[in-house]
């Protein structure tokens, strides 16, 4: 006598030879059994995964944020556009911001001085720490530094959210040395935390001595690498909202104010122009990182190692190209 059984939809078709009724019970016991055992085994795999699931993404909610390869800046192109407006930047990098394509560069894996085009770093590590409503108290060795200052007192207290808007509008220094020291309790521990954070975003050719800038043995980055912070802080909507204002009102803690204009003179002058930032030391030369926005095509580009008689037009005119040649699409500036 022939009988058949399956063990759900897709299971394979078993034939059993049955020789007596007695023998045919014990056999549809064993398939019973069999079948609860085959169903206690998945459920159990099931929920095994199910845990390791859950998990990795208590994991990943405990953990930092971690680079997004999908923000980096595009691998050279194998040829060059052959129509790409000359600019005078030792340096430069030329992104669509929507994506990270790389639209055009020019020695942008060669190690310089980066100037206060650094401070995107030190804020982005202050808006890491968060707590921006904090007050702090400014001491006297934050404002022992020259040359671009507030002219902070020691003793005069102000919130982290009001430092932070007046250090990428006016590149103020002493607001850049008390930042740092209220994150990290020293520069040098700073400067730590902004190569970490340099680290974590990709930018393997670049390290920092200290929150501002200021020339420094064996400080430098590359335009490539710039290129990478600055997609980052394009990704915060506190960044964008500081850098985008031509004028930030300052209010001392005496309660006077005082209306600080942003060093990037492309704001109002470019109406495609909404941010970032500038940079300039003897060494380094004029550095800029800008952004622009057009029809919803969205640009960034680094210049470094320029000089100011040319960097305003050298970037208006590469930016625009950029902006016929981006895709539609990305983060929305605005």
């Amino acid at each position: 006598m022939l009988g058949t059984s399956r063990l759900g939809e897709n299971a394979e078709r078993y034939e059993i030879c049955v020789p007596s009724p007695h023998l045919t019970d014990t056999m549809s016991l064993l398939f019973r059994f069999s079948a609860a055992a085959l169903s206690l085994v998945l459920s159990a795999c099931s929920a095994g995964q199910s845990a390791r699931m859950a998990g990795a993404m208590n994991n990943a909610y405990s953990r930092p944020a971690a680079y997004q390869p999908g923000f980096d800046v595009g691998a050279e192109p194998m040829f060059a556009a052959s129509n790409v407006p000359a600019i005078r930047a030792a340096s430069y990098l030329l992104i669509d911001a929507g994506n990270g394509k790389l639209l055009a560069s020019k020695s942008s894996e060669t190690a310089r001085g980066v100037a206060s085009t650094q401070k995107i770093v030190t804020a982005l590590v202050v808006l890491d720490a968060g707590d921006l409503d904090k007050t702090v108290t400014v001491q006297a060795s934050d404002i022992r530094v020259e040359p671009t200052t507030l002219g902070l007192r020691a003793g005069e207290r102000y919130t982290r959210r009001h430092l932070l808007y007046a250090f990428l509008v006016k590149s103020a220094n002493d607001v850049a040395n008390v930042l740092a020291r209220d994150n990290a309790g020293s520069i040098s521990a700073f400067a730590a935390k902004m190569n970490a954070k340099l680290r974590s975003l990709g930018c393997s050719n670049s390290n920092f001595k200290n929150p501002h800038g200021l020339t420094a043995s064996g400080q430098y980055s590359t335009a490539r690498d710039m290129g990478r912070l600055a997609m980052a802080a394009y990704q915060n909507p506190i960044i964008r909202d500081i850098v985008r204002r031509p004028y930030y009102t300052f209010r001392r803690s005496d309660g006077r104010t005082v209306t600080l204009k942003n060093t990037n003179m492309l704001l109002g002058a470019m109406p495609e122009c909404n941010g970032m930032k500038t940079g300039y030391t003897v060494a380094a030369g004029r550095c800029l990182i800008s952004t622009a926005s057009s029809r919803g095509k969205n640009v960034i580009l680094i210049q470094l190692g320029t000089k100011t008689k040319y960097i305003w037009d050298d970037a208006r005119t590469l930016m625009t190209w950029g902006l016929q040649r981006a895709k539609s699409g990305g983060v929305a500036m605005n």
